[in-house]
């Protein structure tokens, strides 16, 4: 993005400067019908739905103390297990598409000490989906990394870049063809963005001594883990990393769809602009830049930020929260989505957007609030191609554990039992018409 863009924008919402025309002309609340092959999804990550992911960075700094985890994840949903009842659930709702991740740990547990049986695992889950002709949208590395990645130094040292390219092909060779999309990495600019926000700085020590506590457990004085890793230096080393990531799984899978997904709050500016300014500059800029080449960018929207001159600003007062103490505030997927897609020039998946809440009325009007948005910016010819919900399950939510409910599943935390919220079936409305 140029500075010239970053300025304009510092003048307001994202919405009011890259709407275009036509928003608030006739018949928008008419349905369009979509591409044929737009991905109607729902979205899991390993750590926080398989449960058990002991070879983990996660996993150490949950068990330790202090540490800023209200609970560890212990089972989790127990997805290792159970996940063709989750894919069963997403068939019922009528979505095409299931969003999941591959766990490294699980996968290369030691150095250079590969688990067939894990790959193999993951493989049945890739041709699970295909024959419930449900099309599997892998994520290669969900913010968790093997503890001995971590005890190396992590993203903060380039020369372990070389481990994650050989964990790539690897996968990409065992996961076979039965797939056509894929992440390198997800929401590798969370931690920038994080930094901004009051609520992640109050809870910065604890992370922090929670990672001294890990380096010290694995003897270790680089243990690096995500959040609490030196974001600036992780940076270009992860950058680095997707770029070459991306060629050596094309190399095995030249025809697969590939990008990484990039966590976007549409940034509106506070009563001074210079912090808007900055925070672009920050969190998006060089984001931006990484995915010029990717066949597309996935863009993770929960909704707004209000930029103070240091720091994002509370809520407005007044104004209703969701459990993770942010904003009801649906508009911001049309907002994100056009200004992803206008700053990058590449096509757009919504990879995750959803709201923590446990009443579902709540969550149904979310949906109806973000998909008119992406309507709207469909309807102005904003390249989309698939909308994948945050998420199937009521999950591990890393430092919030099991308290906050994004699900379009209920779990229940003894039984493991799945029951399906109105929300899953109103949003697999959307999907069998396949219109907005």
């Amino acid at each position: 993005m140029s500075r010239r863009t970053m300025i304009h924008l510092a003048g307001g919402s994202l919405a009011a400067t890259l709407a275009g025309p036509g928003l608030a002309g006739p018949g928008l609340a008419a349905r369009r019908k979509l591409r044929p092959d737009f991905l109607w999804g729902a979205a899991t990550a390993g750590h926080q739905v398989e449960g058990g992911n002991v070879n983990s960075d996660s996993w150490v700094m949950e068990h330790l103390q202090p540490n800023a985890f209200a609970a560890p994840s212990g089972d989790a949903c127990d997805s290792y297990h159970r996940w063709r009842e989750d894919m069963a659930l997403v068939k019922q709702m009528g979505l095409n598409c299931y969003r999941f991740g591959i766990e490294w740990s699980r996968i290369e547990p030691a150095p250079g000490e590969f688990s067939i049986a894990a790959l193999d695992h993951y493989r049945r889950m890739v041709d699970g989906c295909a024959e419930l002709g449900i099309k599997p949208f892998i994520t290669y590395s969900h913010f968790t990394v093997p503890r001995w990645f971590a005890a190396k130094g992590g993203w903060e040292e380039t020369a372990n870049i070389d481990h994650f390219l050989r964990f790539c092909e690897r996968a990409a060779k065992a996961l076979g063809t039965n797939y056509s999309h894929g992440l390198t990495f997800n929401e590798p600019n969370l931690a920038a963005q994080l930094s901004w926000q009051p609520g992640f700085r109050a809870t910065m020590p604890y992370f922090a001594q929670g990672n001294a506590a890990a380096a010290k457990a694995v003897g270790s004085d680089r243990f690096s883990s995500t959040p609490v890793f030196d974001a600036a230096r992780a940076a270009p080393i992860q950058a680095e990393a997707h770029r070459r990531a991306i060629e050596a799984i094309k190399a095995v899978r030249p025809d697969l769809q590939l990008g990484l997904s990039l966590a976007v709050a549409d940034e509106q500016a506070g009563p001074d602009p210079s912090g808007l300014q900055r925070k672009i500059a920050h969190v998006y800029t060089p984001w931006f830049e990484a995915v010029a080449k990717d066949d597309f960018v996935g863009v993770q929207t929960y909704g707004r930020a209000v930029v103070g001159k240091e720091m994002d600003l509370p809520p407005p007062q007044g104004v209703e929260l969701t459990q993770a103490d942010t904003e009801f505030y649906p508009q911001a997927l049309e907002a994100t989505v056009r200004w992803v897609a206008k700053a990058t020039g590449r096509p757009v998946i919504v990879s995750e957007n959803g709201v923590a809440t446990t009443d579902d009325s709540r969550r149904v009007a979310f949906i109806d609030g973000s998909l008119a948005g992406l309507g709207r910016a469909i309807k102005d010819g904003v390249d989309v191609r698939g909308y994948i919900h945050w998420s199937l399950l009521d999950n591990f939510e890393w430092n919030r554990a099991y308290t906050a409910q994004f699900g379009l599943v209920a779990v229940d935390r003894t039984t493991f039992r799945r029951t399906m919220k109105p929300s899953g079936l109103h949003l697999g409305r959307y999907a069998r018409a396949n219109s907005l």
